[in-house]
């Protein structure tokens, strides 16, 4: 299966399922809330102390969820966030305070670089593609996310150490290798990145800075 083919079943299911739950952890796929905040503590390491100003993509954004997420947590920043489910962005529209000037894309053309990119378990699913083709297709994002990032980027993925049979039920997802994705954000990124891989859950995050 091609990746165009693996990114219009991706919008098909996350239109489907933010429609289906509502604009809501498991409507974006999480397990639970607390789920999703871990993960987005273990991201936002790459940005500045909460004082000082930034300006964020978020890429892969859902309903607009890190958004809310860092505004709670008083945070300065200028946001967009692209996502390829319609469904998504019409529900971030929707659920955005109307004291904020955050921009909400589909097309990832309409996205300006900023100083930061957070892409949040936008590799997880990968449906019939073989894991080559799919890594192939991450490693040509990662390198669009950086083009986009003035100061640095964060993401994260399923990591490759799950329990084989956890692995084996679910072949339609991705499960990277931690070591691999180090060693090439390293290479071809910057010689400032950290590996995440202690928060107790199935996945690592990839702190590159600029």
């Amino acid at each position: 299966m091609s990746t165009e083919n693996v990114l219009k079943q991706l919008e098909k299911f996350f239109s489907e399922k933010v429609n289906r739950l509502g604009p809501n952890p498991q409507g974006a796929d999480y397990n639970s809330p607390e789920s999703q905040f871990v993960r987005f503590d273990q991201l936002i390491k790459v940005l500045p102390p909460v004082e000082q100003p930034f300006s964020l993509i978020d890429y892969g954004c859902g309903y607009g969820a890190l958004a809310h997420y860092l505004r709670e947590k008083g945070y300065q920043f200028d946001y967009q966030g692209f996502d390829i489910s319609e469904a998504m962005i019409q529900h971030a529209l929707q659920q955005k305070p109307a004291d904020v000037d955050w921009k909400f894309f589909t097309s990832e053309a309409e996205l300006v670089p900023a100083d930061y990119t957070i892409a949040c378990g936008v590799f997880n699913m990968k449906f019939d593609a073989d894991n080559d083709t799919w890594r192939t297709f991450i490693l040509e994002l990662l390198v669009k996310i950086a083009r986009l990032s003035h100061k640095g980027f964060a993401f994260n993925m399923l990591t490759s150490y799950s329990d084989p049979d956890r692995m084996a039920q679910r072949p339609d997802l991705y499960f990277g290798d931690p070591l691999f994705f180090f060693d090439y954000c390293k290479r071809n990124f910057s010689r400032n990145v950290a590996l995440l891989h202690d928060y107790n859950l199935y996945d690592w995050t990839i702190l590159v800075r600029m």
